[in-house]
């Protein structure tokens, strides 16, 4: 007879289900595991065998096949442990078989016949649920999984031993609750930037309608600081927002305790950072730092330094809202929506424009140097400023900046605007004006004439792309969302075309 447990496969963030199937036969004293399992799976045997034993339950001298159906579908992960465990003590009649019919279970055995966290429980309880199934994880993982909804039914045991007793009726585990993260700390504030007017006007342009941007100055300038500072004046996440983030942190194993926050993900990988660090993928397939800034901010520090390869291989991502990674045998794709914040140097040595400097390079050091980011990969970019040397006398002035919380309230005012305009205009899945699309942007700023005439003129002289063109618009439309304005006019597209021609002139 054959005793079957439910569990899942994971394809990017979406959780597969697989059958694990187990059978006890005469004959040879052995156990084998099939199904195309990968290492981990593999040695899933051996924990097994040394968490029942630990537990009081000692495999039988007969002949045990394990089967990870369907067949043809790579195996991968720890989790196997315990669905398999659970085959193996219904098949034995330490448990009633019936019990497990309602549970997806997901889980890694320690040797002593504890269960250990596993990546992926909250795709693996949203699955669940939406087959009318609970799940049974390892405590520690609950609150993560309780965060699939409040009808789900959730056993969460610290130990083999535990689960047991629960499934048997002698000691019943309590439900989970969801975990919220609780920052230790604020963000930091943009009341701290001295100087640097025009910068906080892009930056705040930029979160308003989560527009990428590059910002180009001397070492020392605040650069970084204005980028990391961006986070302190965007929205928190909405729920669904906050849905597709958590599962990606889940797959990625990066939900600390099963807990989750509305603070929006801000990653800010070195410069020495691989391809599949970035964008994903690896032997064993996971998301890249672009995936987990989905709905947050990506923060390229000292873009030239980077791989000109690894960062044309974020054209893709950053145009679609979704990294596709192939491989011979497998296929994912994860949601990688991010607003693209980049910083660099003007040269080699940083310092070329700086009043009172004379590169030791010559001109071409800044050609150079900035020559090493693609100009398809610029053409991204709807945000380019540059952000000199901050004086000693802005220094010494006491500071009368604007703070973070008032600059919030306006873009999050501005946000709000876009929200209601798409959603009137049949888009509910278009939350800001970066993500609208060609049609879209252009059916909701409908220049007037003077400003055709102006975006015409740009587009002559600058050799505007068509990309370009559709970018300018929505950053004009953010302008005059930031203003209040139902209307698009001239000084939107000025001010707009100031931000794209900074770029083509440099």
């Amino acid at each position: 007879m054959v005793t079957r447990v439910q569990t899942v496969a994971f394809q990017g963030i979406d959780a597969v289900p697989v059958d694990v199937q187990v059978q006890i036969a005469p004959g040879e004293p052995k156990l084998f595991l099939v199904g195309l399992p990968d290492k981990a799976v593999k040695e899933s045997g051996e924990r097994v065998r040394a968490a029942l034993t630990s537990s009081g339950l000692g495999l039988p001298p007969k002949r045990i096949t394990i089967n990870l159906a369907p067949a043809d579908l790579p195996k991968e992960g720890s989790h196997y442990d315990l669905p398999i465990a659970l085959g193996l003590m219904a098949a034995m009649g330490a448990i009633p078989r019936d019990t497990l019919e309602r549970y997806v279970v997901l889980g890694e055995l320690a040797l002593d016949g504890r269960l250990s966290p596993v990546t992926g429980v909250l795709p693996a309880a949203i699955a669940a649920n939406g087959r009318d199934m609970g799940l049974i994880c390892p405590a520690i993982c609950g609150p993560e999984a309780a965060w699939a909804g409040e009808e789900i039914d959730i056993v969460a045991a610290d130990s083999l031993l535990a689960l047991v007793n629960h499934l048997t009726g002698r000691q019943l585990a309590p439900r989970p609750s969801p975990k919220r993260w609780l920052p230790g700390s604020s963000l930091p504030d943009l009341a701290d930037i001295r100087g640097q007017e025009v910068a906080r006007r892009a930056l705040e342009v930029a979160a308003a309608g989560g527009h990428n941007m590059l910002m180009i100055g001397p070492p020392g300038a605040g650069k970084s600081m204005l980028a990391q500072r961006l986070p302190s004046i965007l929205p928190p996440l909405n729920p669904r927002e906050l849905l597709d983030v958590s599962m990606i942190q889940s797959i990625a194993g990066e939900l600390a305790g099963g807990a989750i926050s509305d603070r929006r993900p801000f990653r800010s990988p070195h410069h020495s950072a691989s391809m599949a660090a970035l964008v994903g993928g690896g032997l064993k397939v996971r998301p890249g730092e672009v995936s987990l800034a989905h709905n947050g901010v990506l923060f390229l520090d000292e873009l030239p330094e980077f791989s000109p390869q690894v960062l044309d291989s974020l054209r893709q991502p950053l145009e679609s809202g979704e990294t596709v990674i192939a491989r011979a045998n497998a296929r994912v794709s994860y949601p990688s929506r991010v607003q693209l914040v980049a910083a660099m140097n003007p040269c080699k040595c940083g310092m070329a424009g700086t009043p009172g400097h004379s590169c030791k390079r010559g001109p071409a050091c800044a050609a150079d140097y900035q020559a090493r980011v693609s100009g398809p990969f610029l053409d991204r970019i709807d945000i380019r400023i540059d952000v000199p040397a901050v004086s000693a006398a802005d220094m010494m002035t006491p500071a009368k900046a604007e703070s973070s919380s008032i600059v919030a309230e306006r873009v999050a005012a501005a946000r709000e605007r876009q929200l209601r305009r798409y959603a009137e205009a049949g888009h509910p899945e278009v939350m800001t004006n970066a993500a609208a699309g060609p049609t879209l942007i252009e059916a909701v700023v409908a220049p007037d004439k003077e400003s055709q005439s102006l975006l015409l003129q740009a587009a002559e002289r600058f050799n505007l792309s068509a990309r370009a063109y559709h970018r300018v618009l929505k950053v004009a439309r953010t302008l005059a969302d930031l203003a209040g304005s139902e209307k698009v006019a001239r000084p939107h597209i000025a001010e707009a075309l100031s931000y794209r021609l900074n770029m083509a002139m440099n």
